[in-house]
């Protein structure tokens, strides 16, 4: 089986969550349809880097609700333990003040689905998927447990999906909202370059 999901639908799933802080029942990939996806997995609740990211997609989360983006986040840990790490103050560990959907993947379905699930581990690698309006997945990233990831990274590929989608250009390494991109042609890579 490929690891590989870009260019494929997002795979679906049904599953208890947490999100503002409230118990979520059957939540699904489904209630944010026509709106962009960024799904992240994290190890498990109650550890070292997994907070340090989380806080960091929320300190982010309304730049990523102003590009029409959904934050995701998603561990092999019960709906339970997540609402206990919620009601956690950021001082002890925590993640008190976390308000995106954390997905309960007790049974690590979702995670074997997105290809994340380090059997031996029993624990999901940092996996993070961007989806398009229609499901799609358009980027995915997998970290090794012990390196935490780039919340900015994670908006830079928004910002340049959301340009190539809106203008049909492509975005160079590096590219920033506002930088110059180029027509996927010779000439446009000449240009570029010029």
């Amino acid at each position: 089986m490929s690891s590989l999901l870009i260019g494929k639908k997002a795979p679906q799933f049904k599953a208890q969550a947490v999100a503002n802080g409230k118990m979520v029942e059957n939540f699904s990939l489904d209630l944010f349809s026509g709106k962009y996806v960024v799904l992240f997995f994290y190890p498990l609740d109650f550890t070292f880097v997994c907070p340090t990211e989380l806080h960091a997609f929320q300190e982010r989360l309304a730049d990523f609700e102003a590009r029409d983006a959904q934050v995701i986040g998603c561990s092999v840990d019960s709906a339970f333990s997540h609402l206990a790490w919620v009601n956690t103050p950021k001082a002890k560990g925590g993640i008190a003040g976390v308000t995106y959907p954390l997905v309960a993947d007790l049974n690590k379905g979702i995670a074997r689905d997105y290809h994340v699930l380090s059997e031996e581990a029993g624990v999901a690698f940092r996996g993070l998927f961007l989806m398009d309006k229609e499901g799609i997945i358009r980027h995915q990233l997998v970290n090794d447990l012990p390196l935490g990831r780039s919340v900015g990274e994670a908006l830079r590929l928004l910002d340049a999906l959301i340009f190539h989608e809106e203008h049909g250009e492509v975005c160079p390494a590096n590219w920033k909202e506002g930088e110059k991109s180029m027509k996927p042609t010779q000439e446009g890579l000449v240009s570029y370059f010029n």
